[in-house]
C-alpha cells in the first residue's frame, strides 16, 4: 500500500511539469513510470523524457499522453 501511494505521488510530481495534464493523463502513465523510469529523479522533464525514450514499450494510453506533450 505504501509503495502504491509513493508511486502515485511520484507520478503526480514528475508529470506535473506539464501543467495542462489531468489526473486521467497522469494515471495513464503511472504504471509505465513505475516499470521504465522508477530510478529517474523527478523534475525538469526527466520523467517525460524517460517515457519518451521508451515510447515503443509504453501502454497505448501513455503513448497518447507522451504524444500530446510533443515527445
Amino acid at each position: 500500500m505504501r509503495s502504491a501511494i509513493l508511486a502515485a505521488a511520484f507520478v503526480l510530481v514528475s508529470l506535473n511539469a506539464a501543467s495542462a495534464q489531468t489526473a486521467e493523463q497522469r494515471a495513464a502513465c503511472s504504471g509505465d513510470v513505475q516499470k521504465f523510469c522508477q530510478g529517474v529523479t523527478p523534475g525538469g522533464g526527466r520523467i517525460l523524457d524517460c517515457l519518451a525514450k521508451q515510447k515503443d514499450k509504453l501502454s497505448d494510453a501513455c503513448k497518447k499522453v507522451i504524444a500530446a506533450q510533443g515527445k
